[in-house]
Formats: C-alpha cells, structure tokens, sequence
C-alpha cells in the first residue's frame, strides 16, 4: 500500500483511502493500475440526529473525501503505478519570482543600452527635454526689452541685426557693455532652441547664452530677442585677413610668444590650436545631435575670457534627435563652404514624426546618413584657408573650388595639377601640411572627400597624429586600434596594386611561379564583372522597395507636417505682449 500525503505534508483529513491490490488480469492490455480497488471508509465523527442529518453530514463527509481522492491519485500516480511505496510531498517553498539572467538575455540587455546611449543619444534626449529643460526655466534669469540700452552695432545680417548692449538697471556685478542683443526676424524661433540645448549640454563649445523671448507688435510683428555675454568681437575671418596671421593669434591663444623663430614649423603650432579647438567645439555639437550646417570663418568668434574659439550663428543648425528645422528638400548654406551633397541628409528621408518617435529613431538614420560629416567638410575649407593665404579671399576659395569639382572633388588630383607651376605662397602651403611625415596633409585629405562616409568624423580627427606632438591630446590603446583601422580602411589601393604587380612581374618566368607578360597584361586590363546576377537582382529589388518605402512614408509625414498650424516646440519660448 502507497501512503499519500496531501500539500504542505499533511494527510488526508476527513477520510482514509485505502488501496487493496489484486492479481492482475491475464489480459495483457490492462494496466495494474485499473486492477487495483479502492476502498473507502467514511467515518462519523459527530453523532447523528436523523436519517436527513446522516445523508447531510456524510455528503460532506464524501466531497471531502471525493477532493482528497483526486488531489492524492494526482500527486501519487506515479508511485501508485511503479508500486515504490515511497511518499511524495509537495514543495511548501516559495517559488522565485526574479529574473533569471540568460547569455541571450544579456546580449539583448546591453545591446538595448548602447543603442540608447548612441549618438545622437536617446537617453540624454529625454533627460534632457523633460527634466534639464523644466528646471533650468524655473532658474534662468527674465529680461524684457525695456532692460536693455543699446550701444554699438557689431554686425548685420539677412535674419538679424547684432548689437553690443548693457543692462537699463546696473549693478556691481554688471559692467557697461557686457552683453550682445540679437533681434532676429527669421530663424529667431530655432535658435533660441538651439543655443538653449547647447547651453545644457555642451556650453563651452558656442557662445554663452542668456535668454531668448518673442516681442510682438501691431507695428513690427514678431521680433525674437536672442542675449549672449559678450566675450569679444573678432571672429577667425576678422583674424584670418590680417597679414600676420597666424602669428596675430599666438599671444590670445598661448598668453606668450613660443620659442621658435619664425616659419612654418612655429605656424604649424599654431594652426594646430586653432584646428583642436574647432573640432572640439563640432564633436560636442555632433554628440548631441545638432549639426550647424554653416562653419565658416565669420560663425566663429574667440572668446577672450577662455582664450578659446566658439562656434556662434546656430540659425541654420538642425537638431536631429527631434528633427527641428529639417526639411528634406531644403537646404541652409554658404555656397563657399558647403559639401558638394548641399543636403545633411538624403531628400528621400521623411520629414520628422513626433518628437519622442524622432528621438527613438535618431540613432539609426544618424548612422545611415552621417549628417555630421557635412560640417567636417567646411571644417576642411578653413584648415585650407590657414594654410594658404591665397585661399582667404572670396575670389581665391571660389576658383578653388573650382578647379576641385574639375578633379572630382581629389585633393590629391588637384595638388598634381597645381604644384608643377604653383606660386611662393601655394608651395609655402605644402610646405607646411607635409611636415612630420605629411600628417596635417593626411588630415586634410581625409576631411575634404566627395562621399561624406569617407571622411572623418570630428572625434577621429583629434585622435589623428597630427595633434600629438602638441601633447593636446593622450591617445589610449583603444584609440590607437581604432585610428589604425580608420587609417587603413581610408587608403588608396591603386599604387599598391601597381606594386604588386610589378613584383610579380620580376618573380621570373611562368616554371618559375612567376606571370609571362600576356598574363600580367591581362590582369592590367581586367575588368569588374557587371553583368546581371541573381543577387545583385535581388539586392536592386530590395533598394527598390526601401525607397518606395521612404518615399511613401515622407509623404505620409509631408502631410501630417501640413495640418500643423504652429510648432509645437515655441510654445515655452517667453513672450512678451
């Protein structure tokens, strides 16, 4: 006989079980199980009044004893069926309601958190939008038009006039002139959200930003107020036209004169300050995801107080982690100084969803289109513009690039063409870019390319050599892999396919493992095979489908776009009536 023990390790209460064995049949189909015959025993144990009283209480009795009959048989069938005589208890433990980690688990876990921490960066975003925005308004400080007193215009443009202006009620700590006003016409509305996210999350990279409000009025309209600290008026173009550039910077940058005489190398030192500090400014732009779209000389300004240059003019940036002002099919830029591709993105790109979609999908069309590298490029121009005074004038950079689109926007085409009969002043340049091996022209080379995935991004280029000698920045292992990598992945196969196969063509004849010439002629005139395949097929149905695809969203989006009637992002700009 099998003992039976109920949950917890508790008998059966009400009623025993017993379970009497047989013989089994000599049928060899029935179990011996079914063999077996259950006996059940309801025992009294409270008296009993009536016939009705017995029928009830013995009711009683049996579903009880029906319940533990079944609860038992479950739990016991095993046992009852192998005739083990053991007893089996039910665990009493608690089950463990944690998670438990798993090598998949954790490959999607981490995977999950470098993808919110990617450029142009998730998490930060909506830390960023619905916490540091909040509190930062509750502590910034308020102005209205009647608090400022306009003093000397520093600079007029087509969205705006600059002045230099000072507080209407003075106090100790505000000295006469220390602020900049800008009324802006047009654009006033996206700068004011761009200098205040540059403000919380990279504020030493562009000016230092105040405060920004709209002024409207039955007479002028709306007028948007934009307030920086004034931190000096010479930009690098005020600088850059000085006959002694660079050496007019040394002292503002350095706070000394260096101990070297004049020439190239002592430039060099300069230009490479100038150049760090730059790209250090655009690689925190970029990590936040805004992308100026309009370097240029003029749109950056030394600050006096760091000794540093900032980037200033953000009306024609776009913040691509929410997609403000960006259109598509429209484009902001200095002709001068724009990429050859005019757009930061592909036209076929649909226009921005609501801005928690548009932050969650940032990182993947930031990694298919690497808008950043439109910067880069104009960041090129000025690093050409430093090296070749020839270059800093409007009809100078206008004829270079020129004579660029002629060479198919190749730096190196274009230097072949131009160094034969080149002037004093170009040969000078290439003097100074080929020093230490040619690393500062290995860096501008790789910042002036026609495709904009195969130039650098900011950050690669302060871990490029060319800033090491300076001491500017410490590379660490990971770098150096990761600089090697970039480097071998940027070169240009073509002079080492040439030498190869001239190698192969001293290795000796065809019995000695060399190529007769017939064969090394044919590998010179060999050719790609463009001929229509099956995958190829299949990959041009597939691009096909992607842009259809794109195409069909941007004009879903085209026509979300159209029924706003106001940008939901300037409702928290102030106002003031």
């Amino acid at each position: 006989m099998a003992t039976v023990a109920a949950s917890g390790g508790v008998g059966v209460p009400t009623a025993a079980i017993k379970l009497q064995s047989h013989k089994p049949s000599s049928n060899p189909t029935t179990t011996p199980f079914l063999g077996k015959k259950l006996a059940v025993r309801l025992p009294l144990k409270t008296p009993v009044s009536s016939p009705r009283a017995l029928v009830l209480a013995s009711g009683g009795e049996l579903i009880d004893a029906v319940k533990d009959l079944f609860l038992g048989v479950g739990v016991g069938l095993p046992c009852t069926v192998m005739e083990c005589g053991d007893i089996i208890y039910r665990s009493t433990l608690p089950k463990s309601s944690g998670l438990t980690l798993t090598a998949p688990g954790a490959v999607l876990a981490l995977g999950t958190l470098s993808y919110l921490w990617v450029t142009p960066g998730v998490a930060p975003g909506f830390f960023d939008m619905f916490f540091l925005a909040f509190v930062e308004r509750l502590f910034r400080p308020t102005f209205r038009k009647d608090d400022f007193v306009l003093g000397k215009k520093l600079g007029e443009g087509a969205f705006g006039v600059v002045y230099r202006v000072s507080l209407a009620k003075k106090s100790s700590s505000n000295k006469e002139g220390d602020l900049v006003l800008k009324k802006a016409t047009e654009y006033g509305a996206v700068e004011i959200w761009m200098n205040e996210r540059v403000r919380r999350a990279c504020a030493s990279s562009c000016a230092d930003f105040v405060y920004g409000f709209l002024e409207t009025s039955s007479k002028k309209g709306g007028e948007y107020w934009l307030v920086w600290r004034f931190e000096g008026e010479s930009t690098l173009a005020d600088l850059m036209q000085s006959k002694e550039f660079p050496y007019n910077v040394e002292t503002m940058l350095l706070g000394e004169v260096q101990d070297l005489p004049k020439g190239i190398e002592r430039e060099d030192r300069i230009i490479q300050t100038i150049m760090r500090q730059i790209l250090f400014c655009l690689d925190s732009l970029h990590s936040t995801g805004i992308v100026h779209r309009d370097i240029k000389p003029q749109n950056i300004i030394f600050s006096e107080g760091s000794r540093t240059f900032k980037i200033i003019d953000l009306g024609a940036a776009a913040d691509l982690r929410v997609g403000i002002n960006y259109i598509p099919k429209e484009f902001l830029l200095d002709p001068r100084y724009a990429a050859p591709e005019q757009y930061i993105m592909s036209t076929q790109t649909p226009s921005a969803p609501s801005a928690p979609v548009a932050t969650a999908l940032s990182p993947v069309l930031w990694q298919m289109n690497l808008p950043d590298r439109f910067d880069i490029y104009s960041t090129g121009l000025i690093f050409l513009q430093m090296a070749f005074p020839s270059l800093r004038t409007d009809s100078g950079l206008i004829q270079f690039n020129r004579q660029l689109k002629r060479c198919d926007y190749d730096l190196v085409a274009w230097r072949r063409t131009l160094e034969p009969r080149a002037s004093p002043d170009l040969r000078r340049g290439f003097e100074l870019l080929d020093l230490d091996g040619g690393i500062g022209w290995e860096l501008l080379t790789s910042m002036v390319r026609y495709k904009p995935r195969r130039r650098t991004s900011a950050k690669a280029a302060l871990a490029h050599p060319y800033f090491d000698r300076e001491g500017l920045l410490v590379l660490s292992f990971m770098q150096k892999l990761r600089l090697q990598l970039f480097r071998a992945t940027q070169q240009d196969y073509g002079e080492a396919a040439r030498w190869v196969i001239r190698l192969m063509a001293k290795s000796g004849t065809e019995q000695d493992g060399g190529f007769t010439e017939a064969q090394l002629q044919e590998l010179r005139e060999m050719a790609p095979n463009q001929k229509a395949t099956a995958p190829r097929n299949a990959l041009a149905s597939a691009l096909r489908l992607q842009r259809k695809i794109i195409r069909t969203l941007g004009e879903s989006m085209d026509e979300l776009n159209q029924r706003r009637k106001s940008l939901w992002w300037s409702r928290w700009i102030p106002r003031e009536e």
